[in-house]
This record gives C-alpha cells, sequence and structure tokens, in this order.
C-alpha cells in the first residue's frame, strides 16, 4: 500500500510542478488536431542547463487508438486491463472540456498512468499564453510559431 501511495504522489508533484507545460501542449495539440491527449514519458529524460526534460506529445483522437493498442501492447508497459482502458479514455477524450481540462497519459518505467486533469487552477488556454509570453521575453526574434511544435517538460 505504501508503494502505491509514494507512486501516486510522485506523479501529483509531477503533474503540479508541470502544469504550466502540460496545460500548454494539450492546448497548442486542441488548436491543431482538436481533441486529444497528452503523452509524457519519463523513461528518457534529456539533462540540460535548465534541467531535465521529458518527451511529451499529444496525440488526436483519430490516432489515439492505434497508438494506445500499439504503446500499451508493448511488452514493456503496463496498463491493466487495457482493453478496457482504451475504451474508457476514448470515451474521456470524446467528451472532456479542451479549454478547461486535460487528458494526460503518463508513462514511467514500465507503467502507463491515466489521468483526467479537471478543476485546474490554470486552464489550457491560459498556460498557452503564459508559455508564449514567456517564449517572447526570453526569445527576442524567434517566432513563437517557427519553435513551437513541441514544448518539453
Amino acid at each position: 500500500m505504501r508503494e502505491t501511495n509514494d507512486e501516486s504522489n510522485w506523479c501529483q508533484d509531477f503533474i503540479a510542478s508541470n502544469l504550466l507545460v502540460i496545460g500548454y501542449n494539450a492546448w497548442a495539440g486542441h488548436l491543431s488536431q482538436q481533441r486529444g491527449a497528452i503523452v509524457c514519458s519519463t523513461n528518457s529524460p534529456t539533462v540540460g542547463i535548465g534541467g531535465e526534460s521529458f518527451k511529451t506529445h499529444f496525440v488526436g483522437r483519430s490516432r489515439l487508438m492505434t497508438f494506445m493498442n500499439a504503446w500499451l501492447s508493448a511488452p514493456d508497459t503496463g496498463i491493466l486491463p487495457h482493453n478496457f482502458m482504451i475504451a474508457h479514455i476514448l470515451e474521456v477524450v470524446d467528451n472532456y472540456c479542451p479549454a478547461t481540462e486535460v487528458v494526460l497519459l503518463l508513462e514511467s518505467f514500465d507503467q502507463a498512468t491515466f489521468f483526467y486533469l479537471k478543476n485546474l487552477p490554470i486552464t489550457p488556454p491560459q498556460c498557452h499564453e503564459q508559455v508564449r509570453k514567456a517564449w517572447d521575453e526570453f526569445q527576442p526574434g524567434v517566432s513563437v510559431e517557427q519553435a513551437e511544435p513541441k514544448c518539453q517538460i
């Protein structure tokens, strides 16, 4: 039981620490692909001058089932029972409110965890706006559109 609580606390801390970037990616993905989910993997962090960064991307609804079937069928990724979870995740993606909520799949080691983030302290559009403003402030002369495809956590 303690191990589950530690893992849950770690995930909650990770989300809280990275909510601005998660929300940014969720809204940027919504603007380009409508509905979908943020997929974040902590398995291969990149260490740089700004600390650790993790692979994060938005998977649109039209590609989500194929992506999850391949990802969750891999022998080194577990979410059980994954056929039921895929149907549940797709139902959430079909019904969530992109302006106020985020669908997140977080991969850590051999486990994938599904989060349906609601009642956020900052909305995805607000996250997007704040990251864009910070980008403009710290990267003068580089347009956000040139560098916007991905914002790593």
